[in-house]
């Protein structure tokens, strides 16, 4: 069978897991049983993600399907990004939640574990196009580099919570224990990051307890974004008294976080990062450790062909 019509599938395993080799062997009888002709290949780490995903766009895979997180799927999209622009029209992104972190699959109401559903939309090729963020800036050699984004860029405590989310969620298993151990972790840990940060005509300059740049659900942080409007969702919070924090908490499982008083919401093509005091970066719940000195977030039309839900 052609490669326009053949599927590549990237596994990536969640290899704190005792059955990470079971869900692969039910995603693959799900799709035998469908009749889907595929070419499935596994992850190792980070690199070789990028180097598989590269490997099925030089081969002329039209429909390119991550079995992973928010951080293989994140990796994907900036693989396709680097492709010329005519042959990324021609691939559509498909995902089956299996990841650690999976706030974009979230926003699209996917589910892990409902294997059968996720392929009969990839069968279905319900094809919208996507916006990305994207985050410039210059490395610590000197290099401008820039890095694309599906939910969001995090800037200050939310990124050392984000990783800790990450770690825990492992241990814990679940999504909500994960927050409420990082919250309770939070409660200790309150820190401010001098910021001088631009938003539409509007400029912050003073100390900041965290930024959350979102194209998507910004892991509940913005919980309005959409990626498909052409604007970035902005959440800056300035440090809460304590009982505020417990409130905060509420706000956040209810997906009224915008409610609060510490939390001052935007909506923006482009937020510029002047200083940030050496707050820490997180991009799609992975850190950005490289990062020297000032720069911008902005958001970019409708680049990228995503498979959604039916």
């Amino acid at each position: 069978m052609e490669k326009q019509s053949k599927w590549g599938i990237l596994y990536c395993p969640k290899h704190a897991t005792h059955n990470r080799h079971k869900f692969r062997e039910k995603v693959e009888h799900c799709l035998l049983e469908k009749g889907v002709e595929y070419d499935l290949v596994q992850s190792e780490n980070t690199k070789s993600v990028e180097r598989l995903i590269t490997m099925f766009i030089n081969n002329g895979y039209k429909t390119i399907v991550v079995v992973g997180g928010d951080s293989a799927l994140n990796d994907a999209a900036n693989c396709l990004m680097n492709a010329e622009k005519h042959v990324r029209d021609e691939i559509a992104l498909g995902l089956i939640p299996n990841g650690v972190m999976n706030d974009f699959a979230s926003f699209w109401e996917m589910e892990v574990g409902e294997i059968e559903h996720n392929i009969d939309w990839i069968i279905a090729r319900r094809v919208r196009k996507i916006d990305l963020g994207c985050i410039r800036y210059a490395d610590k050699q000197g290099n401008r580099r820039h890095r694309y984004f599906l939910n969001s860029v995090n800037v200050g405590l939310l990124s050392d919570i984000m990783n800790l989310r990450r770690r825990t969620r492992r241990f814990f298993g679940s999504r909500i224990l994960s927050f409420i151990f990082s919250f309770v972790l939070l409660l200790f840990r309150r820190k401010d990051y001098k910021m001088h940060v631009k938003i539409n005509t509007d400029v912050v300059k003073r100390k900041i307890m965290m930024v959350c740049v979102g194209n998507a659900l910004g892991y509940g942080q913005t919980p309005n974004a959409v990626p498909y409007n052409g604007l970035l969702d902005v959440s800056v919070v300035y440090h809460p008294e304590m009982m505020q924090l417990f409130e905060g908490f509420y706000l956040y499982l209810s997906g009224k976080i915008l409610n609060h008083k510490s939390v001052h919401p935007y909506r923006t093509r482009r937020v510029d990062f002047v200083e940030v005091s050496n707050a820490p970066v997180n991009i799609d719940g992975r850190m950005l450790d490289n990062i020297h000195g000032d720069f911008r977030v902005e958001v970019e039309q409708e680049v990228l062909n995503f498979i959604m839900p039916c």
